[in-house]
């Protein structure tokens, strides 16, 4: 590419700083191979659109409980403290009983007694299909963990009741604490922060993240689910992510489009090391209680084409950070220094560069660290080597995970500086100031003191008087 011809047509692509040039023969290229990436991406959508295929997919409650099982909302009216350790006191370590007496509690041993510590008694929200229009107390068992989790009177609980049968009345059981209310105040104390702090650009940021929530539960989510190729649905969703956010987040710009062409690229080298350390590994997808059951209701679905997918999209924020902060970086370098060359820009942007990549990296290792904790705890526990610890399925898959993510993210800092090194404007050579003028010679002033004239005058004595009234007034005043 020349890097002498550029024009200074585009538009300003500094916020408010100044303009920047942009070499025409990289925009278009940069806008070539964007056009063909977006319609790919739309090729995509279309071709791999889930239908009503998923439907027959999709688990109703009585795939995971018996028939006629419900699962009522309860409002706690008492807690009972933890039950002491086994041994401690075996009486009072039995199943959950019915407490009050007015509708019978999860039965079992001892669910004729009224419970003493490890119970909760709740009244549910709604009548059942057997009590009329009396809403139920009943006394069910919970864990202690979630005894001690600060549980307490006023709270709300979901239960799992099922119905009378074989002339066995009706049972109940604790399934999970309600926390819509308080993930409700998180959630909208987040978007008061950013929209205060980051005002207009955060908003947008808020509404690119929402598409890409949509993205994911309307288009990536079926697509698995109809068996459809983990690595395909994974790329097609990102890139579809990645356009939307960035372009609504940063406006469209040429220095947003060097960030995206950034971005695919590391989206790209994250999917092809995700799907050989997979096959290298020889992962199975299936490393916890969840990807067992996945995999046991869906029978169309390869859990390793989900773990390929869930490795490319664990990386898209953190890659997408890196890539939009490398582009602006060489834009205000640019700014800054419009007389510096394109291998100085790319130098001084990589230096840059390497620092955020060094945070980044202790971001991305942390946060999955942080995420397998309880897992790496209790393999700690087993007292086995490291090295057989790193090898067990559920670790292997957070190092793969994470070191794909973090390569792709590494080799996405040189690309995107490199291409807007390129994208920006050649070097200006300084307008050199012309050699200052010699001083004028000085102008003559005014003499202060008598001149030689006056001198000569002064000694002579005053001219005679030219009239006799001047000669008259001469002899007066002498």
């Amino acid at each position: 590419m020349p890097g002498g011809h550029t024009h200074t047509h585009a538009p300003a692509d500094r916020d408010g700083s100044g303009h920047v040039a942009v070499s025409t023969m990289a925009r278009v290229g940069l806008t070539l191979l964007l056009v063909v990436a977006a319609a790919a991406t739309v090729y995509g959508l279309v071709r791999y659109w889930p239908g009503d295929a998923q439907q027959p997919n999709r688990v109703g409650t009585s795939d995971f409980a018996a028939p006629g099982v419900t699962f009522p909302v309860a409002e706690v009216q008492r807690v009972l403290p933890v039950c002491p350790a086994p041994g401690a006191d075996s009486g009072s370590s039995g199943s959950p009983s019915n407490g009050t007496g007015q509708t019978p509690g999860q039965g079992g041993p001892g669910a004729d007694a009224p419970a003493t510590c490890g119970a909760i008694t709740a009244q549910l929200t709604q009548p059942t299909s057997t009590s009329g229009d009396v809403r139920p107390t009943v006394s069910v068992q919970v864990p202690p963990a979630v005894s001690s989790s600060g549980l307490r009177e006023g709270d709300t609980v979901q239960l799992l009741r099922t119905p009378p049968q074989d002339g066995q009345p009706e049972t109940y059981s604790f399934l999970q604490v309600q926390r819509g209310a308080p993930l409700s105040l998180v959630l909208a104390l987040f978007l008061v922060v950013v929209a205060v702090v980051a005002r207009w650009r955060g908003v947008l940021a808020l509404a690119g993240l929402g598409f890409g929530g949509l993205v994911v539960v309307k288009f990536m989510l079926p697509a698995l689910l109809e068996g459809q190729s983990g690595l395909l649905v994974a790329l097609i969703g990102s890139s579809a992510i990645m356009f939307v956010v960035l372009y609504l987040a940063h406006g469209l710009s040429v220095r947003t489009s060097t960030a995206l062409a950034g971005t695919l690229f590391g989206v790209g080298i994250t999917a092809g090391l995700g799907l050989l350390a997979v096959d290298m590994a020889r992962l199975s997808g299936v490393a916890n209680d969840e990807g067992a059951t996945l995999a046991s209701f869906v029978t169309t679905m390869n859990p390793r084409d989900l773990l390929t997918c869930a490795i490319i999209v664990a990386g898209l924020g953190v890659l997408n950070d890196v890539t939009i902060t490398q582009s602006s970086a060489v834009w205000e370098l640019r700014a800054a220094a419009p007389a510096m060359g394109r291998r100085e820009l790319f130098r001084s942007g990589m230096r840059i560069g390497r620092d955020h990549i060094a945070s980044t990296i202790y971001t991305i290792v942390f946060a999955y660290a942080g995420a397998a904790l309880p897992v790496l705890l209790l393999l700690f526990l087993y007292d086995r080597p490291v090295l057989d610890m790193l090898q067990t399925e559920s670790l292997s898959e957070e190092i793969v995970r994470t070191l794909c993510s973090a390569i792709g993210l590494v080799l996405a800092v040189p690309v995107t500086t490199v291409v807007a090194a390129l994208t920006v404007g050649a070097a200006r050579a300084e307008a050199h100031p012309s050699p200052p003028a010699p001083p004028s010679p000085p102008v003559p002033s005014e003499p202060s003191g008598p001149t030689a004239a006056d001198l000569v005058r002064a000694a002579s004595g005053p001219p005679p008087p030219t009239t006799r009234a001047e000669a008259r007034s001469r002899m007066t005043s002498g």
